[in-house]
């Protein structure tokens, strides 16, 4: 792409990042949350690491801490709960506004949203980790490696996230009201994504069926890297399913922005 075609979308980034940085107090109320729960998971899943005897699917107390933050620092930056503006602007017919600037509409989108989750790494994501590591302590790699990559993945799984939700809000343009897949998403979503326990703790055939979603790219896949659970050729395999994921969630995200657009013109003239 040339620069003239990249710069907007560039400074969609940065305005996102701008605009999100503008809500200080709310970004301290999401560490609060983030903190408040992390130390909540720290307590239930230590307790199972401990009754099955120290170890479990090959997490200690040590490498379940690091899981526990670095989920609880993307929490802020990964979008689980399925909402987007873009939703309601389909329902009330904003979107026919988008339509007509000169950018594309999905790209736009995610490209905001992603740099309003990047900012939220700062006050939300490196706090938690740092709180986590100060009072309960962790087990994390001690060479760079894990950390180039792992920051890598966090930013795809970001954008993924925002890809996958996408298809939620354009799914107005038949549904006009989302909210209900909003609500499904939100909860799949979470419990695939490894939000609440790692995926490789679930029966063999749960953790399949997590596979074949976009979720563990989100969350699960960013963690297991940066955390140095999952190093060398396996890491950069996780790398490579995450871009097919944002692949194929782009993909289908413009199809079905091309034929929405469609909808829309015959529907409002």
């Amino acid at each position: 792409m040339r620069a003239a075609t990249i710069s907007p979308y560039l400074r969609l980034f940065t305005a996102g990042f701008r605009e999100q940085a503008a809500y200080r107090l709310a970004m301290f109320g999401g560490l609060v949350a983030n903190l408040t729960f992390g130390f909540l998971k720290v307590a239930m899943l230590f307790a199972t690491v401990r009754a099955a005897g120290g170890t479990v699917q090959g997490y200690d107390v040590g490498t379940m801490s690091a899981y526990i933050w670095v989920s609880q620092g993307l929490l802020g930056s990964v979008n689980l709960n399925g909402r987007l503006d873009l939703a309601d602007r389909i329902k009330n017919g904003d979107v026919a506004i988008d339509f007509l600037r000169p950018v594309n509409v999905q790209l736009a989108t995610i490209t905001t949203e992603v740099g309003k989750a990047v900012f939220a790494l700062i006050p939300r994501g490196l706090p938690s980790l740092g709180i986590g590591a100060l009072v309960i302590g962790m087990t994390m790699p001690t060479s760079p490696v894990p950390y180039a990559l792992g920051l890598t993945s966090v930013v795809i799984g970001i954008t993924v996230s925002f890809a996958t939700v996408y298809l939620v809000a354009v799914a107005g343009f038949w549904l006009i009201e989302t909210r209900g897949i909003q609500i499904v998403y939100m909860v799949l979503s979470g419990f695939f994504a490894g939000l609440f326990v790692p995926i490789t703790l679930f029966p063999g055939w749960l953790l399949i069926i997590a596979e074949a979603t976009p979720c563990p790219s989100i969350m699960m896949y960013p963690i297991d890297i940066l955390t140095g659970r999952v190093t060398g050729g396996a890491a950069y395999r996780l790398v490579g399913v995450q871009l097919a994921w944002l692949a194929g969630m782009l993909l289908i995200g413009h199809l079905l922005t091309v034929a929405g657009r469609r909808k829309l013109e015959v529907q409002g003239g």
